[in-house]
């Protein structure tokens, strides 16, 4: 019987990716997808957009110092973030916002995992 070969990088890689926690692949999410407008650090300002340290748990436009737009704040009013309100946003922000400022458009389930898991450890 012939066994298959496999390449050590990629087996490498494989074994990287099976240990990367929800919370590490988040963040190399939000670097990548997220950080030219957000900032993610606990007492950081707020860029275009704004600080999303402590993001869930928080009244939606309620970030102080941060000037919301005027469809943002009325599609928003009234509603905290929670984990799944956060997957709906992450999925189709204009669903959830129609006309605010942000559009973002995450299909893959678990990639808004991911964030979401990331955004959940800024405490």
């Amino acid at each position: 019987m012939k066994r298959a070969s496999i390449p050590l990088a990629l087996l490498v890689s494989l074994a990287a990716q099976a240990q990367t926690s929800p919370e590490a692949l988040g963040q190399r999410l939000a670097q990548t997808s997220c950080a030219q407008c957000h900032g993610f650090g606990q007492g950081e300002g707020h860029g275009v957009g704004p600080n999303l340290y402590g993001l869930l748990g928080r009244p939606a436009a309620a970030s102080t110092g941060y000037n919301y737009s005027k469809p943002y704040t009325e599609a928003m009013k009234g509603k905290t973030w929670d984990r799944a309100l956060l997957d709906r946003w992450l999925t189709d922000t204009q669903a959830v916002a129609p006309g605010s400022g942000m559009v973002y458009f995450q299909d893959d389930p678990a990639k808004r995992a991911a964030l979401i898991a990331y955004l959940q450890s800024l405490k």
